[in-house]
């Protein structure tokens, strides 16, 4: 994953979705279960067992927080961080405003229980061993 890494916001049904498809992938890939010589598929149970709870879900969220150190630790005058805190000066529409990047962004860091998570982004190997963890949520 490149520049937008993590889309841009996930919504539940999306979510869903992938973690469904993941799923009847997997259950290709690792085929079924015999058991006493009757053959069934693996639960959604066994299959999180396999991978060790590295889901799609998981893997993008890390993605979201690997770019994310990235951003802070990125010099002011660069233009990705100019734009990560631009604000924009229109006015928004009407209705309810759409998720963005960094509200899910923000919803993972609370989600993991890191306070001062600007500080921890500045050591690469702390931040680091935070989006490995965010992987096996």
């Amino acid at each position: 994953m490149g520049f937008n890494s993590g889309f841009k916001g996930l919504k539940e049904t999306i979510i869903n979705k992938l973690l469904v498809f993941e799923r009847k992938i997997l259950r290709k890939i690792f085929g079924p279960k015999n058991e006493n010589g009757v053959w069934r598929i693996k639960t959604n149970q066994e299959l999180d067992e396999i991978i060790k709870r590295k889901n799609i879900i998981n893997i993008i969220r890390a993605q979201r927080l690997s770019w994310l150190g990235h951003i802070e630790r990125m010099q002011g005058t660069r233009m990705v961080k100019a734009i990560y805190f631009w604000k924009p000066i229109s006015r928004r529409p009407i209705g309810r405003p759409k998720t963005r990047w960094v509200d899910d962004v923000r919803k993972d860091i609370q989600k993991l229980k890191v306070p001062n998570w600007k500080t921890l982004a500045q050591d690469r190997r702390r931040w680091k061993e935070l989006v490995e963890r965010a992987k096996t949520l």
